[in-house]
């Protein structure tokens, strides 16, 4: 007989990315809730927490090379599950490809499915064709999505009825921890990907340098890797803002930045349920947040724990930073709302919804 209580969740890995920070902390509420947690990861990179047992394929497979390791990958996930007796799996992955995801949906068999949707760029996860979208995940168990719009887009877009909308979950800091060395002593912070197809660093820097608050000593901090580094760089220059931006590597505990930071700031063309703007407000620090599909609107109240404004406008959100650092009565009551405004979705409450989801028939 299976055991009920056994649950791969299949991420391309546990490092860098937001998504990839959700699976760690899933796996926190799933062990919590007495599953036997499989972690089985794509890509050789470890920088989150988790529980459970890891199968690192990266590590496994790092001499296999092209296609044939990708096939040797997706046998050894087949065998995984079968020989330890797995019934569910998360995957948490992108899917981009028609011929991998029909790979992939030999490799799971009939088991129970939850297919992860971390994004309203649904080109990553879909093909345009809703024949074989349909086809592909049309009989998973659950198309699970951060957000209310990506869940309504999935419907609207593709007819699928199987979908559920989970927010991702966010851990409350304990303690305030000790402000890192080296780093401005007043500063608006970015963390995250530096990607500028998806994070519109054009628009972050723009609207920086239109700002001026760089002339009351406030600086700019961007934390993270990304291919776009030397494109940042090289308009960091073009700005003139070499003496007030500073740009460090990714680092695995963030919370310290964050809780120094005056506030955060968000300029994505698109996002699914950002990780950056929970991980801010629950260390108290306000938000300042385009609004792109999807995720922000959900999350901030404009002017009450963060500030809101049009994606894309860089006048917008060039009057946002300059409100938010000089308007001291709204600063402190983002600042005093900003905890409270994401209590719901503790990692204790979001792990419930996912008792009940997991319990369905």
């Amino acid at each position: 007989m299976k055991n009920n209580n056994k649950i791969a969740i299949v991420s391309a890995s546990l490092g860098v990315g937001g998504a990839e920070r959700f699976a760690g902390l899933l796996s926190f509420m799933l062990h919590d809730l007495g599953y036997e947690v499989h972690h089985i990861i794509i890509l050789d990179y470890v920088d989150y927490d988790y529980k459970g047992t890891l199968v690192n394929l990266g590590k496994l497979f790092a001499n296999e090379k092209g296609i044939f390791r990708a096939v040797k990958k997706g046998k050894y996930i087949a065998r995984y599950l079968a020989e330890n007796d797995i019934e569910m799996v998360i995957d948490n992955r992108s899917r981009p490809t028609i011929p991998r995801e029909l790979f992939t949906k030999w490799i799971y068999g009939n088991r129970k499915i939850y297919y992860f949707f971390h994004s309203s760029n649904l080109e990553m996860y879909l093909t345009n064709s809703v024949f074989w979208a349909k086809y592909i995940f049309g009989n998973a168990t659950k198309l699970v999505c951060v957000s209310h719009e990506i869940e309504e887009k999935l419907k609207n877009n593709y007819q699928f009825t199987n979908t559920k909308t989970i927010y991702n979950p966010i851990v409350f800091p304990a303690t305030i921890l000790e402000k890192p060395a080296a780093i401005p002593e007043n500063y608006i912070l970015f963390f995250g990907r530096l990607e500028e197809g998806i994070k519109n660093f054009s628009l972050l820097l723009h609207a920086f340098s239109k700002s001026k608050v760089y002339e009351n000593d406030i600086k700019l901090l961007i934390i993270g890797d990304g291919s776009s580094k030397e494109f940042i760089l090289a308009k960091v220059i073009e700005l003139q803002l070499e003496n007030h931006i500073q740009i460090i590597p990714f680092q695995k505990n963030i919370l310290p930045y964050i809780q120094h930071a005056k506030c955060t700031i968000l300029t994505s063309h698109f996002e699914g349920f950002p990780m950056s703007i929970l991980e801010s407000l629950a260390a108290g620090t306000p938000v300042i947040s385009v609004d792109c599909e999807t995720g922000p609107k959900e999350i901030i109240q404009n002017r009450y724990n963060g500030i809101l404004v049009p994606n894309n406008e860089e006048e917008a959100l060039s009057q946002a930073i300059i409100d938010l650092i000089s308007d001291e009565k709204l600063y402190q009551n983002c600042k005093k709302n900003a905890q409270k405004s994401v209590e719901h979705l503790s990692l204790k409450t979001i792990a419930l919804q996912w008792k009940q989801l997991l319990s369905e028939k």
